[in-house]
């Protein structure tokens, strides 16, 4: 979804003027007159999930299974464009929404809640909203999703918009040809991917990589597209193709080559209890972007994002969990109060001290997460 509709739009913001909720814009150095409106574009699928946690264990087929807690929020697409916006990324997301209440509420959460462009987004009379329903136990999660493909549409000339940066779910055997648009209008493409539910696993099939700066694939894709053993030498491998490979490595953290420097980094996981993994990973890509933009060292891109993902899996929901900046400026403060602390450790973050002002600190962790839909607000 990459053009934007002339009917069925619900009021958006205005281009270069989000609402945005981030207290701290981390590009506010870099930004110049006549640059892009957006720091980010995206498009994608907009689910409306429902997460329950506290499950002890799998449901068994033919018993009920209570879980302890519940929420709701946009997903899909969502989780990314959120995380973006929670850092102050000006972000722009092009999506279908159902005319259902399911829709005007993701809508309504994205644009007013968030401060996300929806300028690209289109209303589908008559098409109902996908779902998700994600159960989480034992640290991992299982999900059921129900939805239909929107009808198509004509792609508008002014779509994708200028953006520093898109971000793309890359597909096997199939272009995108929003992909090209963008990097024609100058922005840097951050290139993911999903499982090959092909089993091919062929680079050559992820034609728009190509227009990628950056390629995020955890370890097993990337062990699997390349051939290789070892994540890191996977990494490597990957350079040949794009000129910035960044490797997921789950409980180990991260690994990233600079084709163009030289450069390597590897960043350890924080040590974190997860309530539930759902969206951790586009936090992580959202957290990686974002310090790409700002000029950061490849090393605190890299733990930045690690840490942001990290807050995240600690609260339930994709897009509800997405930490901002007063979790991260209370997480630093948090950690530097603990005695016998690890000194290595808080050097690797020092660089957070000039990014958080000393009034964002706060209880940590934060709860952000609305339970559900619906409630009346009180006057």
């Amino acid at each position: 979804m990459a053009s934007t509709a002339s009917t069925g739009k619900r009021p958006s913001s205005v281009a270069g003027v989000p609402h945005g909720r981030a207290q701290v814009d981390p590009l506010a150095a870099l930004r110049a007159p006549g640059e892009p409106p957006w720091d980010v574009y995206l498009t994608g699928t907009v689910f409306l999930d429902i997460i329950f946690t506290g499950l002890d264990s799998a449901p068994v087929r033919g018993t009920e299974s209570w879980a302890r807690g519940m929420g709701a929020s946009p997903g899909g697409a969502a989780n990314m464009a959120t995380a973006l916006a929670r850092l102050g990324l000006r972000t722009s997301l092009a999506a279908a929404f159902g005319d259902d209440h399911y829709g005007d509420y993701c809508w309504d959460t994205l644009e007013q809640g968030e401060g996300i462009d929806l300028t690209p987004s289109r209303t589908v009379p008559g098409w109902h909203s996908p779902v998700t329903v994600s159960m989480a136990y034992e640290g991992e999660r299982t999900m059921v999703s129900h939805g239909h493909e929107p009808p198509p549409e004509e792609p508008a000339p002014d779509c994708p918009p200028r953006a520093r940066a898109a971000i793309a779910s890359l597909t096997p055997g199939k272009r995108a040809p929003w992909i090209a648009q963008a990097a024609s209008k100058g922005a840097r493409i951050f290139g993911d991917v999903g499982w090959d539910d092909t089993g091919a696993w062929d680079l050559a099939g992820l034609a728009d990589l190509e227009y990628c700066e950056a390629f995020l694939p955890n370890a097993e894709e990337a062990m699997r597209y390349t051939g290789s053993d070892c994540p890191r030498a996977a990494a490597h491998a990957l350079t040949d193709h794009v000129p910035l490979a960044v490797v997921t490595l789950g409980a180990e953290g991260a690994y990233a080559v600079d084709r163009r420097t030289g450069e390597t980094a590897e960043v350890p996981a924080i040590e974190v209890e997860a309530l539930d993994p759902t969206g951790a990973g586009d936090v992580f890509v959202a957290g990686f972007v974002t310090g790409t933009l700002a000029d950061w060292p490849l090393a605190d891109r890299l733990a930045f994002a690690g840490l942001t993902a990290a807050l995240s899996v600690q609260e339930f929901g994709g897009s509800l969990s997405a930490p901002g900046w007063s979790e991260i400026g209370a997480w630093w403060r948090k950690v530097q109060s603990l005695q016998r602390q690890d000194q290595a450790a808080l050097r690797r973050y020092a660089f957070l001290a000039g990014l958080v002002p000393e009034e964002q600190a706060g209880q940590w962790p934060r709860l952000r997460a609305v339970p559900t839909i619906g409630f009346r607000r009180s006057a």
